[in-house]
């Protein structure tokens, strides 16, 4: 604890797929993304390693990827407003498509409260999604494989492995 607040961990998912003028390629953005965490009072405790991965939806460019772990007294609304607000610091506009290009998404995955669903904020943790993303879980994994989905009880390795093991081809 800092300054008697109890404070919150949080797995927040990186994602980008657009060069930035300043920043480079999309690995690149990410890990200023990760500095900028930083910077917003967000606390860095873990960055994964950076993956690539093929785009969800239309898009055409491939992602990079990555998942981070911060600490912060901040509930999870508030944590969600400094992550808009950093994708806009970093061009991101929200409108048109869903699944367009983007120079940096930004995703609260899990947090150390649980399981939430805050209508007024948009907000829905663990994200809805991120059971059926490898590019989320394997970051996740490498960096937190013990932490536990509130709703499944499952660790992000085991969602991981489940994911993406092989399974034999019926003949």
């Amino acid at each position: 604890m800092k300054h008697g607040r109890p404070r919150h961990r949080y797995l927040i998912a990186l994602g980008s797929n657009v060069r930035h003028a300043v920043h480079g390629a999309p690995a690149q953005v990410l890990r200023a993304a990760a500095r900028a965490l930083d910077d917003a009072g967000l606390e860095l405790e873990a960055l994964s390693p950076i993956i690539a991965s093929a785009p969800v939806g239309p898009s055409r460019r491939r992602y990079a990827n990555a998942c981070a772990i911060v600490l912060t007294p901040l509930e999870p609304a508030m944590v969600l407003a400094r992550l808009q607000a950093l994708e806009h610091r970093f061009g991101r506009v929200r409108r048109g498509a869903p699944w367009r290009a983007r120079t940096l998404d930004l995703d609260i995955v899990f947090w150390s409260g649980g399981a939430l669903a805050d209508i007024h904020a948009n907000l829905v943790i663990p994200h809805p999604a991120c059971r059926q993303r490898p590019f989320v879980l394997g970051p996740a994994a490498a960096i937190a494989p013990q932490w536990r989905d509130p709703l499944t009880g499952l660790s992000t390795k085991h969602l991981h492995t489940r994911l993406t093991r092989r399974r034999p081809v019926l003949r």
